[in-house]
């Protein structure tokens, strides 16, 4: 029997980085990996998603090439080249893992894993053949999957999840999208952009619910200026896919609605990888669906560790990496402090983008806090107006009476790469003061920042 220090089983953004610090550490590592290296994440999430979202920003670049003084005959698009340009992406950073692997001498086993007592995990692999690796540490990090509703059976043909609405043979001319999260939002601008018809069917009464209000409305608005039907305080009560079309029986504040499209995506979450895996034999305690584990991602079984989408909190491959190195390094007996849940910075890679992290203002009042708030529009960023993208906006959420940054909440261009500058703000405890006095590039996106925390404190010069 293959003995190792540390087996992580799963490899998407979690594992693989995981297994890679734990061999920097000096442990003998192994990996186990179902289907591709690097998970969902790589192969079917976070990449090639932004593959097809840059296919349909340069798209849509091309259709308003007037704009900005350039004239094109005809622009049109090759669906199948988009779709396969997104998987060439995927592919080429799964190489990248299978690289790393070899690098830092990580062994990598194919095969789906289950957890046996004594520290032990058989592997199936694809053949049916089974062996037994030993660990002293074993980190579960395998991840989530599409969630099904009872009634809203995916079959992959009408009814898609994520993986089949990034690989469709043809373009559909219509698509209700079910849910309005990251990954709902996101294909609704795809397939909006490409020239599909697009409803988005959203349960609650906000579009990307679990943003600040002011984001939710103003991408409500956005994206019904570039021609997505929205229906909030609406759900999908059932769906018929025995015509030519998927009929969609929807529940709306007026009544019943049938809607009718080519295809139905449903984006309404996702439910953890933690079936058949050994938890209930070897006692490992769940709740929700999650796995229940310390801070430090100790389960309840000694020698038992999970980090990712598995266990509670959110389900982002950021924190899946960051939850991974903590856990190796409080193995290794490194002074490691247990990660801010509070300061987690979400993104959202539609047109416009949204990214933000800490309170809402809703959650900052009901908090108690005394508030300072500050906006500033990208209508009045020389840099926006001049790179033709004006819409959205940067707010800023400080506490009146020590100044602490409670929250950055932000849309626009580009704005998923501006976040990181709140998050470390918040990280060293920067006041609003400290931001306001930090000297930001001109003309940019991110003088923005700067500009929201003066209006919070009624020092903006541009508004």
């Amino acid at each position: 029997m293959s003995k190792y220090d540390i087996i992580v089983l799963g490899s998407g953004p979690g594992g693989y980085v995981t297994a890679i610090r734990a061999s920097q550490l000096g442990f003998k590592t192994a990996i186990i990996e179902k289907e591709s290296l690097g998970g969902v994440c790589l192969n079917w999430g976070c990449i090639p998603t932004k593959a097809l979202l840059k296919s349909a920003e340069v798209f849509n670049y091309l259709k308003h090439a007037e704009d900005y003084g350039l004239i094109l005959e005809k622009a049109d698009k090759d669906f199948g080249a988009v779709v396969k340009r997104s998987r060439d992406v995927a592919d080429g950073m799964s190489k990248g893992v299978q690289f790393l692997m070899k690098k830092n001498k990580i062994d990598v086993i194919a095969g789906f894993g289950k957890l046996k007592s004594g520290k032990k995990i058989e592997v199936k692999d694809h053949d049916g053949k089974t062996t037994d690796y030993e660990a002293k540490h074993i980190i579960v990090a395998t991840g989530a999957r599409s969630r099904e509703l009872e009634n809203l059976k995916q079959d992959g043909k009408k009814v898609i999840g994520y993986r089949e609405a990034m690989t469709l043979k043809e373009q559909p001319e219509s698509m209700i999208v079910v849910g309005s999260g990251a990954i709902g939002v996101e294909f609704a601008h795809f397939y909006n952009a490409m020239g599909t018809e697009v409803t988005v069917v959203e349960f609650l009464p906000n579009l990307v619910p679990l943003e600040d209000e002011e984001i939710s409305k103003q991408f409500e608005r956005s994206i019904k200026k570039a021609g997505i039907k929205v229906m909030t305080n609406s759900s999908v009560e059932s769906v018929d896919v025995s015509g030519k079309k998927v009929k969609a029986t929807v529940k709306t504040k007026k009544g019943e609605e049938i809607l009718e499209a080519d295809i139905v995506l449903s984006a309404v979450g996702i439910k953890t990888n933690i079936e058949n895996i050994g938890l209930e034999e070897l006692g490992i305690k769940t709740e929700r669906e999650k796995i229940v584990v310390d801070e430090w991602y100790k389960t309840n079984v000694d020698g038992i560790y999970a980090i990712g989408d598995v266990v509670a909190g959110p389900a982002l491959a950021h924190v899946a990496s960051a939850e991974g190195i903590t856990c190796v390094e409080k193995i290794a007996g490194i002074h490691v402090e247990p990660i801010d849940y509070g300061n987690i910075p979400g993104c959202t890679y539609a047109s416009p983008e949204i990214a933000s992290v800490g309170m809402t203002e809703k959650q900052a009042k009901d908090a108690g806090y005394e508030l300072k708030i500050g906006k500033f529009p990208f209508s009045a960023s020389g840099k926006a107006k001049a790179a033709g993208t004006p819409d959205g906006f940067v707010k800023v959420i400080f506490d009146a009476k020590y100044g602490e940054w409670l929250g950055c909440h932000m849309i626009g261009a580009g704005v998923t790469d501006m976040i990181a500058e709140a998050v470390l703000g918040r990280k060293l405890e920067t006041t609003g003061h400290e931001v306001l006095k930090a000297i930001h590039p001109h003309p940019t996106m991110s003088e923005a920042v700067m500009e929201a925390v003066a209006a919070a404190y009624d020092e903006v010069i541009h508004l």
